[in-house]
């Protein structure tokens, strides 16, 4: 199944994504959250990973725009685990076309975990109703940096 939206298609993930989506993870992560501490895995590992774990446990869906995949996100139950975009198509849509087809397969609501510094996911989650539910000082995440559990539940009506 897939949606289409200003020639970006979102389309479910297979394992031939793995290293794009890997590619995609390093280099967003890089650009968005410089004060992460230095990524030890190299990209063989990171694809290993998003294989092995990620393509296996949860539902993952890639944005791709003509041939090309711009971005990803990875739900787990109702976890939004990941969602991560090139870092030159920010700002395009692609993270709510991405989030827009995670929704539509979460009809109880979707929660989330972000970096408290992290201000621009913030922003962008809070725009798509999201609503603080939880902070943490880091001792929850491998990083150890403060961070928030975010909350979308669908309207009533």
């Amino acid at each position: 199944m897939s949606s289409e939206d200003g020639g970006v298609r979102i389309r479910s993930a297979d394992a031939a994504d793995a290293a794009v989506i890997a590619r995609i993870h390093l280099a967003s992560r890089a650009v968005a959250m410089p004060y992460l501490p230095p990524q030890r895995r190299g990209p063989e590992e990171v694809t290993r990973w998003v294989r092995d774990v990620v393509l296996r446990r949860c539902r993952v869906w890639v944005a791709v725009r003509g041939t090309e995949i711009t971005g990803y996100a990875a739900l787990d139950g109702d976890l939004l685990d990941h969602l991560y975009l090139r870092p030159d198509v920010r700002r395009q849509g692609v993270g709510t076309l991405l989030l827009d087809e995670v929704r539509r397969h979460s009809p109880d609501g979707i929660v989330l975990h972000v970096f408290q510094r992290n201000t621009d996911a913030r922003a962008f989650y809070e725009h798509h109703g999201f609503t603080v539910v939880d902070t943490g000082d880091g001792a929850r995440n491998m990083e150890n940096l403060p961070d928030m559990t975010l909350r979308w539940v669908p309207d009533a009506r």
